[in-house]
């Protein structure tokens, strides 16, 4: 099956459903070929890790029901909400980041939307960091409208993350305030505004199998330009904090065929991957991922970036990124 595959690939053709389906339930000594597979695959983009941070600006509160999130009002956790942080302490831990060794740093917020308050103080947030780093800035809003895109373009960012976070099918499992067409709604907004799109999702969440290649090849057809990848960490007192956790080998099977199916894109490792991948988060970067999402999530906290760096670099491979 994997001689089929490599054929394929090597004529650039892409990999169909059925495919991606057989690739992802290899077992034993097959997945060690599939992940050397996806490493040749990665590696005609070249040994460059593209390093990513982020900052929490506004925490909590957030009306959406998502079962995974810690913000969400309504589930019970033990996050502590603050509102907008300042355009000074933004630009603060955007500056903090960089010398850390990220290449982009996105602005994160709360919420379906950003109040207009909000909204301006991000932009010139946008701005202050375009101006006194080399940063490339990306933004994680929420909901967007054509204008309000057109607005973040025009004071300097480049990308727009907005997570899919898994199949259509299963969504509605995931989150009931929102619908997935609200999602692609937005990601075809900030697409004719000009920006790069950030959008991938989180695996581990009870969905099947199924359900992650769904998710990747919906990721396809919107010609996104970076998938982060997340791994479900869960939260006490959100609907999903008994979930059994993915073993690590199915994380990097995982990993291997979204390369297979999205061979040109950024694949980036993100939130959970510590707890979940422990010892092997190395791997992944010899598996088919490309991107890591440098120091703290959103509402748990991942370890040092000199770390990350170090590891990086023990595999032979570049970290850091493009500044844009």
């Amino acid at each position: 099956m994997l001689k089929k595959i490599v054929a394929k690939i090597e004529k650039n053709e892409s990999i169909d459903f059925t495919e991606a389906l057989e690739l992802i339930q290899l077992e034993g000594k097959d997945c060690m070929e599939l992940f050397s597979l996806a490493n040749h695959v990665r590696s005609k983009l070249g040994d460059r890790v593209d390093l990513c941070s982020i900052v929490n600006a506004k925490c909590g509160l957030c009306s959406e029901d998502c079962k995974f999130c810690a913000q969400s009002v309504h589930n019970d956790t033990e996050i502590t909400p603050y509102p907008m942080m300042e355009e000074e302490e933004i630009l603060n831990m955007a500056q903090m980041m960089e010398e850390e060794g990220s290449a982009r740093f996105c602005i994160v917020t709360s919420g379906k939307d950003v109040g207009v308050e909000d909204f301006e103080n991000m932009l010139s947030s946008i701005r202050r960091i375009r101006k006194e780093t080399r940063l490339s800035v990306c933004i994680s809003s929420g909901m967007l409208t054509d204008e309000r895109a057109l607005a973040l373009k025009s004071a300097g960012a480049t990308r727009l993350h907005h997570n899919l976070e898994t199949s259509k099918g299963f969504f509605n499992k995931i989150c009931t305030t929102h619908t997935y067409d609200d999602k692609i709604k937005t990601i075809h907004i900030a697409q004719r505004a000009g920006f790069e799109v950030c959008c991938g999702g989180i695996i581990g969440m009870g969905e099947s199998i199924r359900d992650r290649l769904e998710l990747a090849f919906t990721l396809r057809e919107l010609d996104v330009d970076s998938i982060p990848i997340n791994i479900l960490n869960p939260i006490k007192g959100t609907p999903l904090d008994t979930e059994k956790p993915i073993k690590p080998l199915d994380i990097m099977k995982t990993i291997s065929v979204f390369r297979l199916i999205l061979p040109g894109k950024n694949i980036r490792i993100a939130g959970g991957r510590e707890k979940n991948l422990r010892d092997m988060q190395g791997l992944c970067l010899l598996a088919g991922a490309n991107g890591l999402l440098l120091g703290n999530y959103l509402t748990t906290q991942g370890r040092t970036p000199r770390d990350d760096i170090m590891m990086i670099n023990d595999l032979g491979l570049i970290p850091g990124g493009v500044h844009v």
